[in-house]
């Protein structure tokens, strides 16, 4: 054989494909297994493995389909499959294209229902410590149901019927059908931006599971949770349950009992009002009898029979009181008032002006002393003036020499001592009104005992 007569792999696989695809009985089949290596791709698309005791197939259910399911597919979940058979020619295997998923046993809404339950369950939606009172008596009455059902009917008749009082806010909303949930959840935000009501009653009437799906939804669940105002879930008849009606802060088993839960019955109100009119009205007579009676012993008691004694003593005490304030305030005045002289005598002895005064006096005082003083040193001196000038004029040589004294000079020094000259010597005599030289011819020392 020729290298020609072999067929390459992608060829081989083809033609195998294109047994599949001819062979009408794989084009819609229906297969029953346990689900297995169950893995949801961030596309969106299932990948799974369906088996039994003996055998297992690849299977995958693409994301337009497994976007229809109402359960989420677990791993060991037996489950109904109908799909078509053919070959992955990347791998060269076969295995199941999905269509359709239901669960084994239960149905798919049954499974969905309990794992949505479970989970709002596990995160907290259904804690009564979240659960919001209904209002006693609700202004306004928020009503989100089919504007063409019963329900909105039986609701509105109840309403008026018990409690005329209250105002109805219809919120026209779609309860049944793909859209339901959406506007459900819609309308339920769009009563709470309005801030108009006082509760809202959110349902619908009786019909199969499949009717009542929407209020099974997680965004209506969520949207009732987040509701500020409370809510109250009608949904269908007494033995349906809901999701809603979980998470609802308060659950009615028909939209009939919803309206009666969400306002109180006029005439119970009526008989409850004659009621605590009449305990009121006996508890006032009774009051008014045991004060009147009060007031009577009062009256004829003895201190409002002669009222002025009972404050006599406290008149007498107020005048004592009086003239002792009185006297206080004079000594307190006394004694203040020679403070404040006091104090007037101090400031004025300290004051500026005073100061001056005084220190004027004392500089005149001061000036006129060392006036005298300086008058008395003055005449002192002049006195000692006049003596040394007296006794200056008593020693001038000038003096003297008017008297017929003269003195000797030589070389212009005062000859004192016949010592000092020598015979031969020029000395000058100064006289009163001149000089004279003269020569020394002799000179003659004085003995001891001579006279001069």
């Amino acid at each position: 054989m020729t290298s020609n007569s072999y067929l390459s792999v992608k060829a081989l696989t083809k033609y195998i494909k294109r047994k599949f695809d001819a062979d009408p009985h794989l084009r819609d089949v229906y297969v029953t297994g346990e689900l297995s290596n169950v893995k949801v791709h961030s596309s969106g698309h299932i990948y799974f493995t369906l088996k039994d005791d003996s055998s297992r197939i690849n299977a995958t259910m693409f994301r337009s389909q497994a976007s229809k399911l109402s359960f989420k597919p677990e791993e060991g979940m037996k489950v109904f499959i109908r799909g078509d058979v053919n070959v992955y020619e990347a791998s060269g295997a076969y295995q199941l294209y999905a269509q359709t998923m239901e669960p084994d046993g239960i149905g798919g809404l049954f499974v969905a229902f309990n794992q949505l339950k479970e989970r709002l369950q596990k995160e907290g939606l259904f804690n009564p410590n979240f659960k919001q009172p209904i209002p006693q008596f609700p202004k306004t009455i928020g009503v989100l149901t089919a504007t063409t059902g019963a329900a909105i009917r039986d609701i509105c008749t109840t309403i008026n019927r018990r409690y005329p009082q209250a105002e109805i806010l219809i919120y026209p909303t779609l309860v049944q059908g793909a859209g339901a949930a959406p506007n459900i959840t819609e309308n339920i935000y769009l009563a709470n931006r309005h801030g108009l009501c006082d509760v809202l009653i959110v349902g619908r009437g009786g019909g199969s599971i499949e009717d009542l799906w929407a209020f099974n939804e997680e965004i209506v669940a969520r949207a009732i949770f987040e509701s500020q105002i409370p809510v109250i879930s009608a949904v269908g008849h007494e033995t349906d349950t809901t999701i809603a009606d979980f998470v609802a802060d308060l659950r009615a088993p028909t939209p009939t009992a919803a309206a009666e839960l969400a306002v109180p019955n006029q005439q119970q109100l009526y008989l409850q009002i004659l009621h605590h009119q009449s305990i009121l009205h006996q508890m006032m007579t009774s009051k008014l009898n045991f004060e009147r009676n009060r007031l009577t012993k009062l009256q004829n008691s003895y201190p409002l029979a002669t009222p002025e004694r009972l404050y006599r003593p406290f008149i007498e005490r107020l005048i004592q009181v009086d003239l002792s304030l009185q006297n206080a305030t004079k000594l307190y005045m006394m004694n203040e008032k020679s403070k404040l002289q006091t104090i007037d005598s101090k400031m004025k002895l300290y004051s500026p002006v005073h100061q001056l005064t005084a220190a004027k006096q004392q500089l005149t005082h001061r000036t006129q002393t060392l006036t005298n003083r300086m008058q008395q040193q003055l005449a002192q001196n002049k006195v000692a003036f006049t003596n040394q000038l007296r006794m200056l004029e008593a020693l001038n040589p000038l003096a003297l020499m008017s008297k017929g004294f003269s003195v000797a000079y030589k070389e212009e020094n005062v000859v004192k001592s016949v010592h000092e000259l020598e015979k031969g010597d020029v000395i000058q005599v100064t006289f009163q009104d001149g000089y004279a030289e003269a020569k020394i011819e002799k000179k003659h020392v004085q003995k001891e005992g001579e006279a001069k």
